[in-house]
């Protein structure tokens, strides 16, 4: 099969890759960049395990090709900070035990990114439907709910 150049910014760092073009967003984050904190779980869009920042909105990298994020930013969980300096929502979701397993955690993190970003999110109703499109089989989504409450609520400038 031929293979396709793309060129894209993740995490602020650009990177070029000759690929296959039916590889997914979600497998050349995790396989070709070793950006592991992109989750793939039910792998149909369902779940927002896979979800990241595609050109400052959220989408789920399993239901893109890669080819199609070529010349595009990307921003993954990688990017919102680190186990030394973690990023505000990361900070809120430790202080609020808004995760158990941590397997949704990665696309609970960038889907709240974008979420307040463009949102106010001034009501727990609508917080919860911002949400609803992110499964967690741990938490009950209550610790959830409490830290992007807490969040919501400072609306500064989120990375």
């Amino acid at each position: 099969m031929d293979r396709k150049t793309i060129t894209l910014e993740v995490n602020g760092l650009s990177y070029t890759r000759s690929i296959e073009p039916r590889m997914l967003l979600s497998d050349f984050l995790r396989q070709e960049l070793a950006l592991t904190g992109t989750h793939v779980g039910c792998e149909h869009g369902v779940c927002g395990a896979c979800t990241i920042i595609l050109d400052g909105r959220s989408a789920r990298s399993c239901l893109a090709l890669a080819v199609q994020a070529d010349g595009m930013q990307i921003e993954t969980v990688e990017g919102q900070g680190s186990i030394n300096n973690l990023g505000r929502v990361q900070e809120a979701f430790r202080q609020h035990h808004g995760l158990q397993c941590g397997f949704c955690t990665p696309g609970f993190i960038m889907a709240i990114t974008d979420l307040l970003r463009h949102h106010p999110l001034e009501t727990d109703d609508q917080i919860r439907e911002a949400l609803s499109g992110n499964i967690c089989r741990c938490t009950g989504y209550e610790h959830i709910v409490n830290a992007v409450r807490e969040l919501a609520k400072e609306r500064g400038p989120l990375k």
